[in-house]
This record gives C-alpha cells, sequence and structure tokens, in this order.
C-alpha cells in the first residue's frame, strides 16, 4: 500500500512522536490511515487501555494494535466466519513479532527497546515492519 510516498513506519512515527497516542493507539491509528480501513476518530479508543501491556506489563499494546488492524481487513461479519483465514494469519504476526522482538510482553520488551528519549517508538516501529510483512504475506495468497 502507499500513503503519498510515505511507509507505514513513517505514519507510525507520525502519530506516536507528533500526537502522542499509546503503542496500541499509534498502529490502529496508522493502519487506518495508510490501509483506509474507514474507522472513525471515535473507533480509535478502543484500543486505549491496552497500552503498556495493558497497563501490567503484558501483551504489547503495539501487537493488540496489528492484531486489530488485521482483524479489520479480513473479518467481514466475525471471527467465527472468518477462522480459516483469520487464524493463520494471525498466528504467523504472533509468530514473527516473538521472533523479531524476542517477545512479546511489554515485559520483555521494555528493557531491550524502551529509551527514555523515545520510549517505546522501537517497539512500535518493529511492529509496524511485522504488520506490513504479514499484511505484504496475505494479500500474495
Amino acid at each position: 500500500m502507499n500513503n503519498g510516498g510515505m511507509t507505514l513506519e513513517d505514519t507510525v512515527k507520525k502519530y506516536y512522536l507528533e500526537y502522542g497516542y499509546n503503542c496500541s493507539e499509534t498502529i490502529l491509528h496508522a493502519g487506518n490511515e495508510y490501509y483506509g480501513l474507514c474507522l472513525h476518530e471515535e473507533d480509535m479508543k478502543l484500543l486505549a487501555g491496552f497500552g503498556s501491556g495493558m497497563y501490567s506489563g503484558s501483551t504489547c499494546g503495539a501487537l493488540i494494535g496489528s492484531v486489530s488492524v488485521l482483524s479489520k481487513m479480513i473479518v467481514k461479519t466475525r471471527a467465527h466466519d472468518h477462522l480459516d483465514e483469520l487464524r493463520p494469519i494471525i498466528s504467523g504476526l504472533y509468530r514473527r513479532f516473538r521472533e523479531a522482538g524476542g517477545g512479546v510482553t511489554c515485559a520483555e520488551l521494555r528493557p531491550v527497546y524502551h529509551t527514555k528519549e523515545t520510549k517505546c517508538l522501537n517497539t512500535v516501529l518493529l511492529a509496524a515492519r511485522v504488520l506490513e510483512e504479514t499484511v505484504n504475506e496475505f494479500s500474495r495468497s
């Protein structure tokens, strides 16, 4: 996909650095813009509570945001109607993210990717790369 010459990573940087969204919100906003998901601003609030691993160090909000983007791209009615397509794509995203990042929880990722200056930007960029790889793979299928 192309967004006026911007990459998904460029779009992620805009939402994270310029607008100050958390990891999950950033991925959903960037995915919405980049992939034309037609989500409304009010819809974006659904992921607000997933930042910082649900504020408990649990599953990374950027990963959750990525799952949300893929779900919006794939599911037309409800998840159970699309399991044959949804399950392998989401499982592949999870596996890629875990392999590339060395874990899937904020507790695992934060010591490696978080800096005082950029906070979780590196994690969000990792999620963007993995999301784009996953979208490109399932688009070819």
